[in-house]
């Protein structure tokens, strides 16, 4: 598989172009190696890499997170440890979230049980209550 190029890797990453030109310049993949006429030529280890990256973006990780992995990845010395912290951490921060989607889920919910189908716009509660000045 060495010698791909970009379009090859993208494609075979499950990525587009631009988004692997974004991680070099990241630092979250290496330069590749380049042709005698400037061509990128990734090896095997940049398309692993990249699947990483992807399934890490895909539960929730950011490019910052994404990062620390990888260099956790590469270092056999270090402990599993440091992993599940950073993974719990990642998990307390989606319950937060998941709270706050609840709390705003409930509010939307209660602003249309007020509606009561108010056909007129100038009486809408939801409106009202969005137009309110609650500072």
């Amino acid at each position: 598989m060495a010698g791909l190029t970009i379009g090859k890797v993208a494609q075979q990453a499950g990525i587009g172009i631009e988004t692997v030109r974004f991680y070099e310049r990241s630092g979250l993949i290496r330069d590749p190696d380049r042709t005698p006429a400037g061509y990128r030529q990734y090896g095997e280890d940049a398309v692993l890499r990249l699947r990483f990256i992807k399934r890490a973006k895909e539960v929730g990780f950011s490019l910052k997170e994404i990062k620390e992995l990888l260099s956790l990845q590469v270092n056999p010395r270090r402990s599993c440890a440091r992993v599940q912290d950073v993974t719990d951490k990642k998990i307390r921060e989606v319950d937060a979230k998941i709270e706050d989607l609840q709390r705003m889920r409930r509010s939307l919910a209660g602003l249309l049980r007020d509606c009561r189908n108010n056909t007129r716009t100038s009486r809408c509660p939801i409106l009202d209550s969005l137009a309110e000045d609650k500072s």
